[in-house]
């Protein structure tokens, strides 16, 4: 991964600690908005860790991939950022 490993294994233990809190908050059945609340904190903290590991892999695994000259390798990249974009986009 060429994303920074650090910064992403704090963002990733930020995280679980929201998740395990959000089980906490559902076995004491907290409130509806509440609990949506942390969801959502969660879903924000995953998607920027994402948008970190796939700005990481364009800057590195692509960019040397498109100066490499190996057309196989260079398909494959684009191929495997159109499917990312694809699912990002649904």
């Amino acid at each position: 991964m060429k994303a920074d490993r650090e910064l992403t294994l704090k963002k990733l233990k930020t995280v679980r600690g929201q998740v395990e809190g959000l089980i906490k908050m559902v076995e004491d059945d907290r409130y509806c908005i509440d609990i949506s609340n942390q969801l959502m904190a969660s879903i924000g903290i995953l998607k920027n860790i994402n948008k970190d590991v796939l700005d990481a892999h364009l800057r590195s695994c692509v960019a040397e991939a498109l100066d490499s000259g190996d057309q196989v390798n260079k398909g494959q990249k684009i191929d495997e950022m159109i499917k990312i974009i694809d699912k990002l986009t649904r």
